[in-house]
């Protein structure tokens, strides 16, 4: 006890001698240590003056300037923009993702993480060569699901492959219906299916029309019957629902859209809506026009997943491009007007209109011991014609001999169209009809095939009214 007394007295005296004026005044510790052990009785103890030790700390910056600073033996400790170890933790700037393209072909592309989907399309485009009609889009595939999906142009692509499972991934494909309700918006919207429509007696224009589902202020609502397959059942049942920019509602009393029979099936904001890629058997719909809305959240849970089926393609592509338009609004169209007014400055990149191997082409002139680059862009417009008519009356020498020539016009017409990106050779009904499919069922998509039951003959697929159709072309012989 003797020694803790003798420590806290000692205490006060190192504060005494600190709040004496900062003057120097050097105490005797064992003499006042000695007198007051003498006169204090024993087993008391004597309180600490803390409220000057807090004096110190809060009056520090006035301390003057005769007490000497004692220096900081570990600076690197206190300072950790110097210390690696105690740096902030940052996250990589680029990111690695691998895109696969339709052949099956698969590309590594490392990218920002500010990287939008849009940018990640215009650099598949520069990298691949290929011809940028803004109709590329990245595609979410999930293949165990069965589901998959166009990202939005204005979407993260690392923020969506953060949600993604391992053994899904982004395909590089094309879409035609991508943005295509903007340009016919009747053909996507159906009177009986959108509520104003039928309020006004379907007197509402094209404008007016999409104007309601872009505007925030409004209440668009779209409504018919869908079929819901029961969680954890393969049974389905058929349900009247709404649409809404609160959710999707199904109503427990027939059609009635009173608030007391209407509960919520999914939101819009933390969901994205699919269409299923495994066909009809797989889930054991009630017809083939199924799709499904997925939460954000959920990578391979099938038990999260809301099944649903529409009675044919047209409700089905109403209520999928319904839900796109409420989920994101006016952010659809800037994406869609975007394209045309963008500058190529505006981007990460642009992509040019010839690939490289065309810009790396000049014209020369081998007429000549040696040859020479023909710079004047008149003289090399009429090298090339001049060349072309050379080859071509070389051919027609060649056909009076009796050889054959490729720029015959009967040759030609045997192979000219298997050069074209229309034809896709030996493939079957259901292939075509499935990248019809994929690629957007707008009007005047088509693709041309061989015929599987005549040799000689040629299959149209193409798509009108939302429909796929498939016509047999047969050759007819040269008079």
């Amino acid at each position: 006890m003797n020694s803790s007394m003798e420590s806290v007295y000692t205490t006060q005296a190192d504060t005494a001698l600190l709040l004496n004026n900062g003057r120097h005044v050097l105490p005797s510790y064992q003499a006042h240590g000695q007198a007051r052990r003498r006169h204090t009785p024993p087993m008391s103890s004597q309180p600490m003056h803390i409220q000057a030790v807090r004096c110190i700390q809060e009056d520090q910056h006035l301390r003057p300037a005769s007490l000497p600073a004692i220096p900081n033996p570990f600076p690197e400790l206190c300072s950790p923009a110097s210390s690696p170890g105690l740096s902030p933790i940052q996250m990589p700037d680029n990111l690695i993702v691998k895109v696969w393209s339709e052949d099956g072909a698969g590309k590594v592309v490392e990218i920002p993480a500010d990287m939008t989907a849009r940018d990640v399309c215009q650099l598949l485009v520069y990298k691949s060569h290929c011809v940028d009609d803004n109709a590329w889009t990245l595609v979410e595939h999930h293949p165990i699901l069965g589901l998959e999906r166009c990202l939005e142009d204005h979407e993260l692509v690392v923020h969506v492959q953060s949600s993604m499972s391992g053994d899904s991934k982004f395909l590089f494909r094309k879409n035609y219906a991508k943005y295509e309700f903007f340009r016919n918006p009747l053909n996507f919207f159906p009177e009986q299916m959108v509520a104003w429509c039928q309020e006004s007696d379907g007197s509402i224009p094209q404008s007016q029309l999409l104007q309601n589902f872009l505007n925030s202020s409004s209440c668009p609502e779209i409504q018919g019957y869908l079929y819901v397959k029961e969680p954890g059942r393969k049974s389905w049942k058929k349900l009247y629902m709404f649409l809404r920019r609160s959710g999707l509602y199904y109503s427990t009393k027939g059609t009635s859209k009173e608030p007391r029979h209407l509960q919520l099936l999914s939101d819009l904001d933390e969901s994205n809506i699919f269409t299923t890629i495994t066909g009809r058997k797989a889930h054991n719909g009630p017809t083939d026009y199924q799709f499904c809305i997925k939460p954000s959240k959920v990578r391979s849970d099938c038990k999260e997943l809301k099944m649903l089926c529409a009675e044919d393609e047209q409700s089905r592509t109403c209520w999928m491009t319904a839900f796109r338009l409420l989920k994101y609004g006016i952010v659809l169209y800037q994406n869609y007007s975007l394209p045309q007014q963008r500058k190529p400055a505006s981007s990460h990149f642009s992509a040019p209109v010839r690939s490289v191997s065309e810009n790396s082409l000049v014209a020369m002139d081998f007429s000549g011991r040696t040859g020479r680059v023909i710079e004047n862009p008149v003289e090399a417009q009429s090298a090339a014609l001049e060349e072309g008519q050379t080859w071509r009356k070389r051919g027609q020498r060649m056909n009076v001999l009796g050889s054959s020539s490729p720029l015959h016009p009967s040759s030609l017409s045997t192979v000219i169209h298997r050069t074209q990106v229309w034809f896709h050779g030996r493939i079957m009904r259901e292939d075509a009809h499935k990248m019809i499919m994929q690629q957007g069922q707008v009007d005047g998509l088509f693709l041309l095939r061989d015929s599987q039951s005549n040799p000689k003959a040629f299959v149209l697929t193409l798509c009108h009214h939302q429909k796929i159709k498939h016509f047999q072309i047969l050759p007819v012989s040269h008079i």
